[in-house]
């Protein structure tokens, strides 16, 4: 054997100290260790394999290189009480299908498994893992050195939130989806046109299900062979961050389903899940859920962490459902949760574990974000760990896209009686480093898109539109639109479909869609409406109190002041003359964006380009502006002395 060779092999060997690690709960990089690597020994190609199964009487690999021989090639406890199993099979090439064959010491339960640290698995409905390198030639240099500035807490972050299966499909060939490869230009390119500075995927994790969006995983270190292998996933990965388009995956370590080639029951016991099905199985999703209490278990998951940021080179983990993981008693009646040992709903182990995975990520990897969807007024979420808080970067701000949502909806006849679920969500805004998400959540099992939520005839539904855009986009916090929102798609999304793109040669799609680039784009160079999302000093009322008119006025600063944007929206059908708003400087106010723009799909009121400011206080303040404003509209207007 070279040396290369044998550096290889040992590399692939686990250690005590991995034992010990991995015992612990601490181990975070499991994936170089555990599961198939080929490699060469004594000169024989073949792979190493190493699966956990404590409580199995015998282990086998089975697959394309023995026949499906359970007999064949039986792996090899370990002596140390861990519980892995391990062998080197010769002859496993590139490609190769395989299971573990794990006959279980109780009940003499006997199952085919998938290597739940399988890199690569054989496309749904195929059930089998394939022994596979990561080897690839990364071309991202430039937006590595860079992305501590592009994802930085201050930076412009526009995600564009994709579902790979239905962005686009071929329609020459069965309407099937897109492959990592072909996908991969049309989206960056569109995604940078769009002026969006994020992707984030909804889970691209391999999944038997379809239809669970990607939500139910099965293989937590692979991202789905349906559109291609994994080198061709990195060359997604690769491809959009050399269009400046960093990449958020959508991670699901909450819970998981009961596939029998899957992670549940793995070795005739209750291993990776709770055994009591008040805390083991998720009653609403018919899933799994992990034992965060279980050291291993904990390594498995921060390994996954770890592994997509390690391997991939992803910008972000959008950690899902993380409420469900916090509360024990989350989507149970009373009596079907088990207390913690202070009588509380706290999942005491999964806060520990959410701590430690942020703590991991960001010690690895400064430069990254953690991104919480959390549905609940847990105190603390995207603040430090060694603060109290759970560490996540940023968190999803569901109260705001509840409230806003639910205001839109209202005839604006009746919008006056609403105005505080408009006003309310200034109160905690800063308590948080939020993200505003109109997600794939709002948009679908019969919530209709974002346009059909909005009332009244056609034009007003795309004036609605627009003026909820304008209103997010000036709002404090980092952006996210699903995919489809951003052209006005009329039917709410279908994932075995691909988005209406058909509907852009109407003009007030395509007026949706240029409004949206326009807002990405002007925010991306605007620091007063990114610098400062997170503080209160970035943010200013002037008046939130006109609910007879249902309008409201605020300013957004830039970090050292020297930039400053009114914002003026009106949520009503009626063009409003001759309207007062007190601003803070004398001089010209320049109207930089008006939704009611003819080329938006408006009717073309407005304030001429700008207005200069009279010396007439207004609002608390010594100068004021006296505009038009358009019917159900938002205008931008920038100082410029």
């Amino acid at each position: 054997m070279n040396l290369t060779a044998e550096h290889d092999v040992c590399a692939r060997v686990l250690t005590e100290h991995d034992i010990y690690l991995f015992r612990e709960g601490s181990h975070a990089r499991l994936y170089e260790k555990m599961g198939c690597h080929l490699v060469s020994e004594g000169g024989v190609e073949g792979a190493r394999f190493a699966v956990w199964a404590p409580n199995a009487r015998s282990v086998a690999v089975i697959g394309d290189f023995n026949s499906w021989d359970p007999g064949a090639h039986p792996l090899h406890a370990r002596d140390d009480g861990s519980g892995i199993w391990e062998g080197f099979v010769p002859h496993v090439r590139q490609g190769q299908a395989y299971k573990y064959r794990i006959h279980s010491n109780f009940h003499d339960h006997q199952a085919d498994k998938g290597d739940p640290f399988a890199f690569y698995w054989e496309v749904p409905p195929q059930t089998a893992s394939r022994a596979w390198r990561l080897d690839y030639q990364w071309h991202d240099h430039e937006w590595m050195a860079s992305r501590r500035t592009r994802n930085a807490l201050e930076a412009p972050i526009s995600i564009y939130e994709v579902h790979l299966g239905s962005w686009r499909r071929v329609p020459e060939d069965g309407y099937r989806s897109l492959h990592y490869r072909e996908i991969a230009v049309p989206l960056a390119e569109y995604a940078r046109s769009m002026g969006f500075t994020h992707v984030e995927l909804l889970p691209v994790t391999e999944h038997p299900f379809f239809g669970s969006w990607g939500y139910q995983v099965t293989g937590y270190f692979a991202p789905t062979a349906r559109y291609g292998t994994p080198q061709d996933f990195m060359y997604l990965v690769d491809t959009l961050h050399q269009h400046g388009i960093g990449v958020i995956l959508d991670w699901v370590p909450s819970h998981f389903p009961g596939d029998g080639h899957g992670l549940a029951y793995f070795d005739g016991t209750h291993l990776y899940e709770h055994a009591d099905p008040k805390q083991g199985f998720h009653p609403e999703w018919g899933s799994y859920i992990f034992n965060y209490g279980r050291h291993e278990v904990r390594a498995f998951l921060l390994s996954s962490a770890l592994f997509w940021l390690d391997k991939y080179h992803i910008d972000g983990l959008r950690v899902d459902a993380v409420a469900s993981m916090l509360y024990l008693d989350y989507g149970r009646a009373e009596g079907e949760w088990v207390p913690n040992i202070y009588g509380g709903k706290e999942n005491l182990d999964a806060i520990l574990f959410l701590r430690k995975l942020n703590e991991l990520v960001y010690q690895a990897y400064p430069d990254v974000q953690t991104i919480a969807e959390e549905s609940t007024s847990w105190p603390m979420v995207s603040r430090p760990t060694h603060l109290g808080g759970l560490g996540f970067g940023m968190k999803w701000n569901m109260g705001w896209m509840h409230d806003t949502l639910d205001y839109m909806r209202q005839d604006p006849i009746h919008r006056k009686y609403h105005h505080d679920r408009l006003t309310f969500s200034i109160w905690y805004a800063f308590y948080e480093n939020f993200v505003l998400p109109l997600s794939h959540d709002e948009v679908v099992y019969g919530k209709g898109s974002l346009l059909s939520k909005m009332p009244g005839d056609s034009w007003q539904q795309f004036a609605n539109l627009r003026l909820l855009y304008g209103y997010m986009w000036a709002h404090p916090g980092k952006k996210l639109l699903f995919m489809g929102g951003e052209f006005g798609q009329r039917r709410e999304w279908q994932h075995d479909e691909s988005l209406e793109w058909h509907v852009l040669q109407y003009a007030e799609h395509g007026g949706i869609k240029q409004w949206v680039a326009d807002l990405n784009h002007f925010y991306l160079r605007e620091p007063a409406l990114h610098e400062v999302d997170f503080q209160d000093h970035g943010f200013e009322w002037v008046d939130c109190h006109d609910t007879q008119n249902s309008t409201l006025s605020f300013l957004r600063k830039s970090r050292d002041g020297r930039s400053t944007v009114l914002v003026v929206c009106n949520f009503t059908p009626v063009m409003r003359q001759n309207y007062l708003v007190g601003v803070p400087y004398g001089g010209f106010w320049r109207e930089v964006l008006n939704s009611d723009a003819l080329f938006y799909g408006g009717s073309g009121a407005g304030n001429l380009g700008g207005v200069e400011a009279a010396p007439v206080p207004a609002h608390g303040r010594f100068h004021s502006l006296t505009l038009t404003l358009p019917p159900l509209a938002v205008l931008y207007f920038k100082h410029e002395g």
